[in-house]
């Protein structure tokens, strides 16, 4: 073998594992998403996961605790048991609202 065949070689085995690697984050993410659910009204400041309304981009830019429009990941089955404290109901909801006064 060549100098130049052997680093083809090795080049090629670097991005086969890259390949796979990356095939097995994207599996786990998509597990993942499937047992979790967005959840409106729960994240703290700063924490959500992404959708904070007008004058924000995504994760990382709620402007208040528990803001209406913003969203968090959740467990599936457990956003309308999850505090809210700008919430009608005092819980999670499914899709962005109004919050109280």
């Amino acid at each position: 073998m060549t100098a130049t065949t052997r680093t083809l070689s090795a080049t090629a085995l670097v991005l086969a594992l890259g390949s796979a690697l990356s095939m097995a984050a994207v599996s786990t993410a998509q597990a993942a998403s499937a047992d979790m659910e967005k959840c409106f009204g729960v994240s703290l400041k700063g924490k959500n996961d992404c959708a904070a309304g007008a004058g924000t981009t995504c994760a990382g830019t709620s402007k208040t605790d528990f803001q209406a429009d913003a969203w968090k990941l959740v467990p599936k089955g457990t956003c309308a048991t999850s505090e809210s404290k700008t919430s009608p109901t005092g819980f999670g909801q499914m899709e962005a609202f109004k919050a109280k006064a």
